[in-house]
Parts: structure tokens; sequence; C-alpha cells
């Protein structure tokens, strides 16, 4: 008996009872819906740190994930440069069950594949073929409430042994991102930033 299409990434994707929750949140904040030049930033320092072509910072809705900070190589022949050939085209939103990060979210906790391709929970998810991706690391964006609003993450068309130093570039990374959520919303609630 073969399993529709449709119901086999059901058990994929994990459900995400939290969605709501966070959704409500990210508005509050402001965030996750943009383009946003220092997430962009951010995406890109994390590219030069693990060596992965891929880098975002990526808010997750019902449906949805949108790289608010997104890191990719160019177009052409820019990609030779960085060891990435025929590079695919990655654009700023993805539906919700592509790739890691709803894993990432709703386990609150990082997830480190250095071949995706090891772990069949992991490896029939549709980047795998459409982006061709084959290693992962990503780590959670706690909000002060316990809330995971999204994730940073890097992602590769080669494997990669991320090890320790891996998990401790994309953990501080995520703890950098919130540091410039919660200075955003101090400011924007009129709080000093350095009081709190």
């Amino acid at each position: 008996m073969s399993i529709p299409e449709n119901e086999f990434r059901l058990t994929i994707t994990p459900d995400d009872p939290g969605a709501s929750e966070r959704v409500k949140r990210l508005r509050d904040l402001g965030i996750g819906d943009l383009p946003d030049p220092e997430f962009d930033e951010l995406a890109h320092e994390l590219t030069v740190l693990t060596g992965a072509p891929y880098a975002m910072v990526n808010f997750i809705d019902e449906e949805h994930q949108y790289f608010a900070g997104l890191a990719a190589p160019a177009p052409g022949g820019a990609n030779q440069a960085m060891g990435v050939e025929e590079a695919p085209e990655v654009g700023r939103e993805m539906d919700r069950d592509h790739g890691y990060c709803p894993h990432v979210v709703v386990r609150g906790k990082a997830l480190v594949l250095g071949d995706v391709c090891d772990y069949p929970r992991f490896a029939g998810n549709p980047v795998v073929d459409k982006i061709g991706i084959r290693s992962y690391l990503g780590a959670p964006l706690i909000d002060d409430d316990g809330n995971t609003l999204g994730t940073v993450c890097v992602v590769d068309t080669e494997t990669h042994d991320w090890g320790r130093p891996g998990l401790d570039i994309i953990k501080g990374m995520a703890a950098k991102v919130m540091d410039r959520i919660r200075e955003r919303d101090a400011l924007k609630r009129g709080d000093d930033p350095l009081q709190g």
C-alpha cells in the first residue's frame, strides 16, 4: 500500500501547537515578514563563520517560512569562487513542510545534520530534491517568554562535519539575533535596552 505524497509529508513536518502565539508575537515585534538588512548581515556573517554557502534568519507561521535574513551565492560565475556550481535560487519564502527549521522550532533545540541522507526522517524532505540540500545546522530563536520565534540556520549542498564548533557558532548567532530583537523591542516600547 502506498501513502499519498501529501499524507507522507504530514508525518515529516511536526505539528506546531505554538504557531498562533508565535505569529502574534512576531506581529507585536514587527518582524518576520519583510527582508531585514541587519538580519541579512548576520546571515552573511554565518556563511563566513561556517563556510556554508547559504544562511538564513527564519521566522515561521502556520503555513510558511520567511527568511527575513538571507545570504546566498550570487547568480552566475561568482558561485564557482565559493565552490558552488549551479547554485539553486533560494527565495525569501518557503512552505512550512520544506526544510528542517520547523523541526527546530517545535523541538526548541538546535539540530545538526552533517548529511541529511543519513536520517530517513529528514532525507525525504522536499529540499533534498528541489534544492539539493545535503547538510543543515540550525538553532532556535527563543523569546524571553519561552516562545520560539524562528531559527538561524545554514545549509549546504555538500555534507559537513559541523561538530561542536558548528554547534557553538549557530547557538552564538541565535543569541546574537535574539539580543538584536530584544534591543529593538525595548526601543519600540521606549525602554532603555541597557537597563533591562
